[in-house]
């Protein structure tokens, strides 16, 4: 059976919105990376099948794939393709499984993957307009739309609200795992968890999100989003800046390159589920991966879950019977951030260099996605 391996994963840092990050172009972030990664790996940039990276928020200086600019305003080789895809939060988890379905399927040999996404310059809609359908238009609509789902409101926002109620998940068990999220991320920096994963970009070598002040005192005063809900600002995943690549081989690449791989791939799902409840996929994708590779969740050591709000995190732990320990082990999206299009190759990148550092073998991402979707990858470590 041929295998896909990823040999190297690296990120910039993780940047606030109008934050260290925010006057870099993103071909200019893009392309810092990719260069890192070429250079860490000692791989001859010509010998690249493929570049392929998740972006969300494809306009402006986003837009005309993105993933091919970055790589040619990094003086990378002109024969090497790229393209952009989008399957929202996950995309450039997505960007992985198509490397590594390249890889698998023998077409490819050489595919690097990852993601970005410079949110201060397209930021994600606020709840405030959410449901306009001015302007550009409004995606949730149409005919045969409204003669399915009818004229309700779809959004992340309600679909966050609408999965703390059905799974009892009650505010301040959001706000405890928030803090949780924000603790675990401070003392990862502090302990240099992140050193070895991390390109620093124009002085800035930290993620800018984690907050050291944060509190449950301060949680419990905030507004919520909307009006009579449980969600807030401090439950929900930073709005950020960043960029992330990872370098995916066949072994024969690995043979012919010399390289030494972190991992391999040992299982990729990816799943549709109900687009009001929105952000429910990665409870039917976990199971999917785990089915696919014969692997039971107790096997797993470590388990990355995107943050985008906490109630998504307490009902797939729920669901799953995941312990919290193993999840987002050095933090998540609600102190780290979630620079959209990269975030899936930030996820990945982290739980390569952690397992790495452990010892683990089993590592499991999943994230919950726009439009009620999800990907799963289950990874071995090397």
């Amino acid at each position: 059976m041929p295998e896909a391996y990823i040999v190297e994963a690296l990120r910039s840092p993780v940047g606030r919105r109008g934050g260290g990050l925010s006057a870099l172009h993103p071909n200019d972030l893009g392309g810092r990376i990719l260069a890192a990664l070429v250079e860490r790996t000692g791989i001859d940039p010509a010998a690249v099948d493929d570049v392929i990276f998740g972006c969300v928020g494809q306009m402006g200086a986003q837009s005309a794939n993105v993933a091919r600019n970055a790589w040619l305003s990094a003086g990378l080789p002109e024969s090497v393709p790229a393209t952009t895809v989008d399957r929202q939060c996950g995309s450039a988890q997505q960007a992985i499984h198509f490397a590594a379905q390249a890889v698998l399927s023998g077409t490819q040999d050489l595919v690097i993957a990852g993601g970005l996404e410079v949110m201060s310059r397209v930021p994600i809609a606020s709840p405030a307009v959410v449901g306009q359908r001015e302007g550009m238009g409004f995606p949730y609509d149409g005919e045969g739309w409204r003669n399915r789902y009818g004229d309700q409101e779809i959004s992340q926002f309600r679909g966050a609200e609408l999965i703390a109620e059905k799974w009892s998940v009650s505010r301040e068990d959001m706000e405890e795992l928030a803090l949780d999220s924000h603790q675990r991320a401070l003392a990862a920096i502090d302990d240099g968890a992140f050193t070895a994963e991390i390109v620093p970009v124009d002085g800035l070598a930290a993620d800018e999100g984690p907050r050291p002040d944060s509190s449950l005192e301060k949680m419990a005063g905030l507004k919520p989003l909307r009006e009579g809900g449980r969600i807030t600002a401090a439950v929900s995943s930073q709005i950020s800046d960043g960029a992330c690549a990872l370098l995916l081989a066949s072994e024969q690449a690995v043979r012919t390159h010399g390289l030494t791989p972190l991992a391999r791939i040992q299982a990729m799902a990816v799943v549709g589920s109900d687009p009001v409840f929105m952000l429910t996929g990665p409870i039917p994708a976990t199971e999917a991966v785990l089915a696919k590779a014969g692997v039971e969740i107790d096997d797993v050591d470590l388990f990355e879950v995107n943050e985008a709000f906490a109630s998504v995190v307490l009902a797939w732990l729920k669901e799953t019977g995941a312990p919290w320990p193993k999840t987002n082990v050095l933090g998540g999206a609600i102190a780290l951030g979630h620079p959209l299009g990269a975030t899936g190759a930030r996820l990945m990148t982290t739980m390569l260099h952690h397992l790495g550092r452990t010892g683990g073998r089993y590592g499991l991402q999943t994230m919950c996605e726009g439009g009620g979707m999800a990907n799963a990858t289950l990874v071995e470590r090397l």
